[in-house]
């Protein structure tokens, strides 16, 4: 319709609306991004280099060699041996309501790949699956992996995102800490080597476990990786946190990590490292120490 009318006098135009999902605005620099660019360049705000969460399907594409990812264990379902129900609505329907909108697989995926040629038995926790929580699934993908790892004699990869244990599986899911952290144990004792990648965030009860005990431990910048958040442990020892407490870069400071690699370096930091053990030298913890690429030997 013309915005002029002969009869009616001047017409309103009805409102554009820009649709969703178009733009984003940086959580740091409040910059705003066109979501295809920031999609391009691996959810990194290119203003201020902010790592977004990024879904685990483009995590998957962006570590590994294209073409070469078989994933394992993809059948295995939770159950809900305690009845549980939050505000009425059962645990069982919860999952089956999430796997409808994220996909089957609960909260990790687990499989084999190459990563620079080298195969390796790579896992990824699945954030979007409520909220990458450690469930008895989880933690019997991860023993499942770790034991692949071992028989094949491949080294094993792991993404870590998580918000900790599973709550709606009580004391089962507690156990899976126990149960990952003596796979990842056999896993020394065979001398298979294991890198942990901890991303944003990484706390809870896969932080007190799994996630921190790689032979190489390697962060995404400012990553939140810890057990209780800050606000609990402020409110705890009454007492204010440093500056940046509990993010990659002071978890480097402190020893506690090995390297904080920016995400679009990932895979050629992985491959670096995977050539290294390959070439026979075995991990070093050195409390304080930082092992970063000018200690990696570097690709052909």
């Amino acid at each position: 319709m013309a915005w002029w009318s002969r009869t009616q006098g001047i017409v309103e135009q009805p409102k554009k609306s820009v649709p969703k999902g178009i733009w984003t605005k940086c959580e740091r620099c409040n910059a705003t991004l066109y979501e295809a660019d920031l999609d391009d360049n691996a959810r990194v705000c290119t203003s201020c280099n902010h790592h977004f969460r990024m879904p685990t399907e483009g995590r998957i594409h962006l570590s590994i060699d294209q073409g070469t990812w078989q994933e394992h264990d993809r059948d295995l379902e939770s159950a809900d041996p305690l009845g549980f129900r939050v505000d009425g609505k059962k645990y069982v329907d919860q999952v089956r309501s999430t796997t409808k909108k994220v996909g089957g697989g609960d909260a990790y995926r687990a499989g084999s790949a190459t990563v620079g040629g080298i195969p390796v038995e790579a896992g990824f926790f699945v954030f979007e699956f409520m909220g990458g929580s450690m469930g008895s699934v989880v933690g019997e993908k991860i023993a499942r992996q770790f034991e692949r790892a071992v028989a094949l004699r491949r080294p094993a990869i792991m993404f870590c995102a998580s918000g900790g244990a599973r709550m709606q599986e009580g004391v089962l899911s507690l156990m899976q800490m126990a149960k990952t952290s003596a796979a990842r144990s056999r896993l020394r004792e065979a001398k298979v080597p294991y890198i942990a990648v901890l991303l944003h965030p990484t706390t809870g009860g896969v932080a007190a476990s799994v996630a921190m005990l790689g032979d190489i431990i390697i962060a995404e910048p400012d990553a939140l990786i810890g057990f209780a958040g800050p606000r609990v442990i402020e409110q705890t020892i009454r007492q204010q946190l440093p500056p940046g407490f509990q993010r990659s870069e002071f978890l480097l400071e402190h020893g506690m990590v090995d390297m904080v690699v920016a995400r679009k370096d990932m895979k050629s930091t992985l491959e670096r490292t995977l050539r290294w053990f390959e070439r026979g030298r075995q991990p070093e913890r050195r409390t304080g120490v930082v092992l970063d690429d000018a200690e990696l030997p570097q690709t052909d």
